[in-house]
């Protein structure tokens, strides 16, 4: 996502050559005979204020340490940044209630579009959308067609990768997509790198067949596994934010076989899997991605997703039978009707 750049950025704009702050990445073997609230308080005391700390899953017990600088260094201000692997909020008691956590998404299609267009739209809430769309996206479609760039980046513009080597991309997110497979995910799991074969394998059979019902038992035979290891296994890709898992009663519900798997976003489609990049699975995994970020998103009985409890979607289709209480994310047009949004629109979430 640019986790690193952009907290490179962030001590430029607000801090510039100032001397009481100070960048780390914890892959320095510094730290590896030196403690962070040991180092810090020495930072203290010669005057810092602002420790970045990038990377903070390769430093160990880096919970009970950070805890341990806010209570005996409460002049300095700790800010770090770790994998998605690194389930933050969950398991640490130490930072309970103290660290403000924030997930870096990969660009919104606003915010691509914006970059692209040199423009400034602005987000729209889900409730927006469902009441004003058809204002909301006269009023876009007036100074940019939304559809010339929308395919784009279905295959190459959610991460920031593009701004860079356009050309390159899919290389560059099959070298990430490794990485987190390869170190991070083994590494923060505990992973034997002996199992990580079978952790690719899964993820390539998710990839050419999403969207799908998981038959757990099938796919335990594919990867010559366990049932309750290919549930884990699962579980570490979409901590990794490689897939989706879609349940009819809500998100994280353990051990249960979700309803539905997607793949986390539609460039990770193209990468893996291009063969499998058909109109309608990039649709709705389109959807799925955008929606999610903010809002709660489930199956439904009655369409592809249930957003909060609320709002049923089918996406990819352009009909309602006249009278549906549901909606429709429709592809391909640039203004609504009714119950009718363009599925383009949904890209303007964040």
């Amino acid at each position: 996502m640019g986790k690193t750049n952009f907290l490179l950025d962030y001590i430029r704009e607000n801090f510039n050559d100032d001397n009481s702050v100070l960048y780390i990445n914890l892959n320095n073997f510094y730290f590896t005979k030196r403690k962070i609230s040991s180092f810090a308080d020495e930072f203290a005391k010669r005057g810092g204020k602002v420790l970045v700390l990038d990377q903070i899953q390769k430093y160990p017990d880096w919970s009970a340490d950070l805890r341990k600088c806010i209570d005996e260094i409460p002049d300095i201000k700790i800010i770090f940044s770790s994998s998605p692997v690194l389930r933050i909020s969950e398991g640490n008691p130490d930072l309970m209630g103290i660290a403000s956590i924030n997930h870096l998404e990969g660009l919104s299609f606003r915010e691509y579009l914006n970059y692209q267009t040199q423009s400034n739209f602005k987000s729209y809430t889900l409730e927006e959308i469902i009441q004003n769309h058809v204002k909301i996206a006269k009023e876009i479609v007036s100074k940019v067609r939304p559809l010339a760039y929308f395919d784009d980046y279905l295959k190459n513009g959610y991460f920031p990768y593009f701004i860079d080597d356009p050309n390159f991309y899919i290389n560059r997110l099959l070298m990430h997509i490794n990485l987190a497979l390869e170190i991070d995910v083994p590494y923060i799991n505990q992973i034997e790198l002996k199992y990580l074969p079978k952790l690719r394998k899964l993820l390539h059979i998710i990839a050419s067949e999403t969207p799908f019902t998981p038959n757990v038992s099938k796919l335990a035979a594919a990867v010559k596994t366990s049932r309750a290891t290919v549930m884990n296994y699962l579980s570490y890709l979409k901590n990794a934010k490689l897939i989706h898992l879609l349940y009819s009663n809500g998100e994280d519900e353990q051990m249960k076989k979700p309803d539905k798997v997607y793949l986390h976003n539609t460039n990770l489609l193209y990468a893996i899997a291009p063969n499998n990049t058909d109109s309608l699975n990039l649709r709705q995994t389109f959807f799925y991605n955008q929606v999610d970020y903010l809002y709660n998103v489930k199956s439904s009985p009655v369409a592809d997703f249930c957003i909060e409890n609320k709002y049923h979607f089918v996406v990819g289709g352009r009909k309602l039978k006249p009278g549906s209480e549901y909606f429709a994310a429709s592809d391909v047009i640039e203004t609504g009707e009714g119950n009718k949004i363009p599925l383009w629109l949904f890209g303007f979430l964040y």
